[in-house]
């Protein structure tokens, strides 16, 4: 099935369009990319003493769980009792949330959050599948004629790994990607 006219200009705008860093208030969570092999979901917590966004990871070593302003990795389980399950597809947490049971997205589906607030959104788009592409949007993305580095960013591009999830902490300080070997966090505060 041959692309109309529009879809073969935008798919050439997204496709030429290289990755690079959001802009403010966003950064990247310490030195961008934490590898964690076998990753399998991701899905968020709040620290009940800081108040930082947490991520925890899922994969087929265990979990981990992050802070997602430092990059730290506070607890790991080698051998977890569950993986996600239920309807919610959650999973028990660890350390200082043990006693909460967090939603994953990922390989077993389930989604993060596409919007935070002050307009923010993130887009997931395959243009040449199976490789993705994230952008992060504020305003018009590039199906609206936005402009790339003014109101969509192509922040993210995962072609040798396999994508898992994208989207934003609930409470829409953290933007995740997640792919089979590794996570990607920006934050903002």
């Amino acid at each position: 099935m041959a692309l109309t006219p529009y879809q073969q200009q935008l798919h050439d705008r997204v496709v030429a369009a290289e990755v690079i860093p959001p802009p403010e208030p966003w950064r990247q969570v310490g030195r961008g990319i934490v590898p964690v092999g076998g990753l399998l979901g991701i899905g968020f917590a709040v620290h009940p003493e800081t108040g930082h966004d947490l991520v925890l990871t899922v994969s087929n070593s265990g979990h981990g769980l992050f802070d997602a302003v430092t990059g730290e990795k506070l607890e790991r389980d080698y051998d977890p009792e569950d993986d996600p399950d239920g309807p919610d597809l959650s999973c028990p947490g660890l350390g200082p949330v043990a006693d909460v049971r967090i939603p994953v997205a990922g390989l077993w589906g389930g989604g993060l959050h596409s919007g935070a607030a002050g307009g923010w959104g993130v887009e997931v788009i395959s243009p040449e599948w199976p490789s993705h592409r994230v952008l992060l949007v504020h305003g018009e993305g590039p199906e609206r004629n936005g402009q790339h580095g003014e109101t969509w960013w192509h922040v993210f591009h995962s072609s040798w790994s396999t994508f898992r999830a994208a989207g934003f902490s609930p409470t829409g300080r953290t933007l995740a990607v997640a792919t089979s070997s590794d996570l990607t966090l920006w934050t903002r505060h």
